[in-house]
């Protein structure tokens, strides 16, 4: 079996009976040794102390006044969110059921930082065994931002971290400026010639996603879709990438990101789009349930159409937890 995605901490976890991931010490030290933690050269004694206490003890109970006793307000505000994770990670059967409480029962001020890792976490579980680039790669947009460029009729798919740090370099670059060339179009975009490399560099992120002319990174995204559900909420479906929605009885949508989501609503109510806003719309899918009786009656055996599109920057920023609340089950999943 190939490896991939070393950096979600998928080695770091233990397992549950029902094969969802169990937190270990490993794990939580991994997150204690984010730089976002560590203390930075001027941090009070007190921030200090607790980061050594913790690093030799990650499940070691915190008391308020450990944390109202730093000197700086924002150590004291990364603290707080980062003790209300641990404790939320620690009190959960598994990775997954505290991923779960989370979307269901509200973030409580959890950093989108620590969220999109768990959704890293999960999936790289949920995908283990995985021999299809193009499936992971479509999986990355699950936790990682992505930029569009719409390029030569293609609908290039870059991470959006990549894509920002190379146009910082290529700033100071007054012939990289003047030929406005886009950072996007440098990045090599995966095909089945060059797919296998992929699991060379697939903590890198540096291979961009043809969404619009290659079928196979739609496929993609429907079996990482496929794989998310199935793992989360031990529901069978078939999702499937179409080229319109036609439908003119259609129940239900789910939106796979907040424009999306705003797209969807504005179908649902009978507005039309203009030109602009239907450039937005990068992919449709459909899904269908393959256990109708755990399906809102209202939607049956009817397909769920998901819509996935970018905001006006060029951004698109995928909201898993869609897929876990926005999905019409009327029947709860079993915790891993």
């Amino acid at each position: 079996m190939t490896e991939f995605w070393v950096s979600s901490g998928h080695h770091l976890a233990g397992r549950t009976e029902g094969g969802g991931l169990a937190v270990t010490d490993e794990l939580l030290l991994a997150y204690l040794a984010r730089p976002e933690l560590l203390p930075p050269e001027e941090a009070c004694e007190a921030e200090r102390d607790l980061h050594a206490r913790l690093m030799e003890a990650p499940r070691l109970a915190v008391p308020p006044r450990a944390v109202a006793a730093m000197a700086d307000a924002d150590a004291r505000e990364n603290w707080e969110m980062m003790l209300a994770f641990r404790d939320r990670l620690l009190a959960a059967r598994s990775v997954e059921a505290a991923y779960l409480d989370l979307v269901r029962n509200g973030l409580r001020g959890t950093p989108p930082i620590f969220l999109n890792q768990l959704v890293h976490l999960i999936l790289r579980n949920a995908l283990d065994g995985c021999e299809d680039p193009y499936v992971l790669r479509a999986a990355e947009l699950f936790f990682r931002p992505q930029k569009v460029s719409l390029h030569e009729g293609r609908v290039l798919l870059a991470d959006a971290e990549v894509i920002e740090a190379r146009e910082s370099t290529n700033a100071a670059s007054p012939l990289v400026a003047m030929l406005g060339k886009e950072p996007a179009n440098e990045l090599d975009v995966m095909v089945d010639d060059n797919a296998w490399t992929y699991w060379s560099r697939s903590d890198a992120f540096t291979m961009a996603l043809d969404l619009g002319t290659n079928p196979r990174s739609r496929d993609g995204l429907a079996r990482a879709i496929e794989a998310w559900i199935g793992h989360l909420l031990h529901a069978g479906v078939t999702v499937s990438p179409i080229p319109t929605m036609e439908d003119a009885d259609w129940r239900w949508f789910v939106g796979l990101d907040a424009e999306a989501t705003r797209i969807g609503n504005a179908l649902w109510n009978g507005q039309a789009l203009d030109a602009e806003t239907g450039r937005r719309v990068l992919a449709l899918f459909s899904l269908v349930f393959e256990d109708a009786a755990r399906v809102a009656p209202q939607v049956g055996d009817r397909p769920v159409y998901l819509i996935l599109a970018m905001g006006g920057d060029g951004r698109l920023t995928l909201k898993p937890q869609n897929l876990v609340a926005g999905l019409p089950l009327i029947q709860p999943a079993e915790v891993l």
